[in-house]
């Protein structure tokens, strides 16, 4: 019962965060907000693996962490270089 909630707040920051994706007013508001969606995202899927018991799930959850650092650390030295000019 209460991992079913824990998902459902999950899903529901997720898409407030598309939402700010959509219509944030800066490429910057949309990095951090895409941030925001995958720390939910993982968070969804760890509530999930915590839920079964299964450790199945936990691979997912760390090239999910890897790929959103390494997208966010481009992303800011292009809005960086951006500024810069």
């Amino acid at each position: 019962m209460i991992t079913s909630i824990a998902i459902a707040l999950f899903v529901v920051s997720s898409l407030c965060a598309m939402i700010r994706v959509i219509r944030g007013p800066g490429l910057a508001d949309r990095v951090i907000a895409l941030d925001v969606a995958l720390v939910a995202l993982m968070g969804a899927i760890a509530t999930k693996a915590a839920s079964t018991g299964s450790t199945t799930y936990l691979p997912i959850v760390a090239v999910v962490a890897i790929v959103g650092f390494t997208a966010t650390i481009v992303m800011t030295r292009f809005l960086e270089q951006g500024s810069g000019s």
